[in-house]
């Protein structure tokens, strides 16, 4: 496990712990749907009758990795992040968020780290990601960059070859 600033070692089960917060972080194959749909809804990414709540468990399972900032006294699931790969070469960080009452505690970047390790620990170098606007110098401070020359894009539909 990487630990540096914000993260202040493991307990005897693995998880790594997020400073003096009171959180621990841990990697899940399940959780309770209502926490991350909660976790979800307080970054706008889920919204009702667009989204299904009934998806999150495989979100979940289908992950490289998902990392769970639980509450040590509430068992509460406080922020989460994850990390769609091919396992082999490349992944992505993805759905990282910490509940507004908890953030600038250290927890988004002990989840982070948490994320790059479970990638590293399985030989994968390539690891990018999309930041929200604004959160440029959280990512460029635990060793981000821009790719200059690339241009992120996301399927809107429609197109010549949308309905082949």
């Amino acid at each position: 496990m990487i630990l540096g600033r914000g993260v202040s070692g493991e307990d005897a089960r693995g998880n790594s712990m997020a400073g003096e917060t009171g959180v621990n972080v841990k990697a899940v194959t399940a959780w309770d749907t209502d926490e991350i749909l909660a976790l979800y809804r307080s970054a706008g990414w889920w919204h009702d009758g667009e989204d299904d709540p009934a998806e999150i468990p495989g979100i979940i399972r289908g992950s490289l990795v998902f990392i769970v900032a639980v509450n040590r006294n509430s068992g509460k699931a406080v922020g989460m992040g994850r990390a769609i790969s091919d396992g082999v070469s490349d992944a992505y960080i993805q759905d990282l968020v910490v509940l507004p009452e908890y953030r600038g505690r250290g927890i988004g970047k002990a989840i982070l780290r948490s994320l790059l390790a479970a990638c590293r620990e399985r030989g994968i170098g390539w690891i990018a990601l999309i930041a929200e606007g604004g959160s440029g110098d959280f990512y460029r401070g635990l060793g981000f960059g821009v790719e200059e020359g690339d241009l992120p894009m996301m399927y809107k539909g429609g197109g010549e070859d949308a309905h082949r």
